[in-house]
């Protein structure tokens, strides 16, 4: 069996809302489990809350993400000033594709880098979304 690296993100409270805009960004099949069906909380505030999720598409990335259980310190706490420390990076050379994920994820998110051509000769550009996760598009040319 081969080995896989998948992101994990971590949410307060929104991780329901946040996986199912990254299906109608990235289409595919999106399972999850709240704490109360896992019987992981006696927190009655936290039955509803993503225990885990993972959203898996057609050209096959896997997305994975929860929320944070109420007595643990949440994503706020490693980066209040919402400098995350990480971006999730999509590439490759299908530029519609790749511009069809741009455009969704900056609908209601922060452009941090236009998408355009690079010094290196891709199409590349940074967007933060409207849950504070970080991506960067890199779209390969023929002269790249």
């Amino acid at each position: 069996m081969s080995s896989n690296m998948n992101p994990y993100l971590n949410f307060r409270d929104n991780a329901a809302e946040a996986m199912s805009f990254y299906q109608e960004v990235f289409g595919g099949t999106l399972e999850s489990s709240t704490f109360a069906e896992m019987n992981m909380s006696d927190d009655p505030s936290e039955a509803n809350k993503i225990m885990h999720s993972t959203l898996t598409t057609d050209s096959g990335f896997v997305l994975m993400a929860s929320d944070t259980p109420n007595a643990m310190a949440g994503p706020e706490s490693v980066a209040p000033d919402s400098s995350n420390g990480y971006a999730i990076a999509l590439s490759g050379d299908n530029s519609d594709e790749l511009r069809g994920y741009w455009d969704k994820l900056l609908d209601g998110g922060q452009m941090t880098l236009p998408l355009e051509k690079a010094p290196w000769g891709d199409v590349f550009g940074m967007v933060t979304d409207r849950f504070g996760t970080s991506w960067m598009i890199s779209i390969e040319t023929e002269d790249s």
